[in-house]
């Protein structure tokens, strides 16, 4: 999987859809009975489950995009990670709710796991990988030309994204630069880079004052410098680590 659908409402659409089927299939299946719980244990464990399982996901959807914003691709072994991080944090959540005043499960750590939360896995996995498999569909498709506004209405710049090299900050603007007729140019806009970086997800920070098209990544300079296309950009410590994955 070298993709990933990095839109936090569609996530939590699979969040909420996670929960509803985790409350129907402890409430109505049963799956957990260990001989203490009565009809009200059940249903707050059902809903415990399901309102813990909504927000454990809700906290990867929010990770799993800075993640993806940082470095501007996704693996395989991300997707992996990701599901386990999810399983890893739900698994606590839900013991603790388990142990809570409000249940007060009969079950130990080891027989929650071996008995309960085995359980849970191999029902939520696959529709977990199936939901985030669809999602990846529902990214919109992307047009080749970036439409650049700013905070007055004359500030429009449309460019093919190819040509796009690069975006400074300039203060209270952005200076955008691009490759016309095989030269550089540049235009003002105002603007800020977060707002830039929030709408054109696959530019890379390397600097708080730059962005840049990884497409237009030549050479490294030296230990603090890139060459990109008829332009170099300096490169900070805290942005390093995503350039050098390109």
């Amino acid at each position: 999987m070298k993709e990933l659908n990095p839109s936090v409402k569609h996530h939590l659409v699979v969040g909420l859809l996670i929960a509803l089927w985790i409350f129907a299939f402890a409430f109505i299946i049963k799956p957990f009975d260990d001989g203490t719980l009565d009809f009200r244990s059940w249903f707050f464990i059902s809903v415990g489950f399901s309102v813990l399982a909504f927000l454990c996901y809700s906290v990867l959807a929010v990770l799993q995009k800075k993640i993806y914003r940082r470095i501007s691709k996704w693996s395989l072994s991300l997707e992996i990670g990701s599901i386990i991080f999810f399983f890893i944090i739900y698994l606590f959540g839900i013991y603790a709710f388990y142990k809570s005043p409000i249940l007060k499960g009969g079950y130990t750590f080891s027989e929650f796991f071996s008995i309960i939360f085995i359980k849970i896995t191999l029902i939520l996995t696959p529709v977990i990988i199936l939901a985030r498999r669809y999602l990846i569909k529902l990214i919109p498709i992307k047009d080749n030309v970036l439409t650049f506004t700013g905070e007055n209405k004359l500030d429009v710049l449309k460019i093919k994204k190819a040509d796009l090299v690069c975006i400074s900050n300039a203060q209270n603007y952005v200076e955008i630069f691009y490759i016309e007729n095989e030269k550089l140019h540049s235009k003002l806009i105002r603007s800020s880079l977060k707002k830039i970086l929030e709408d054109f997800t696959f530019l890379v920070q390397i600097h708080r004052s730059h962005l840049i098209n990884p497409s237009h990544f030549k050479s490294w300079r030296n230990s603090n410098t890139v060459i990109l296309t008829q332009i170099e950009l300096p490169v900070s410590k805290n942005f390093k680590e995503s350039i050098l994955t390109l």
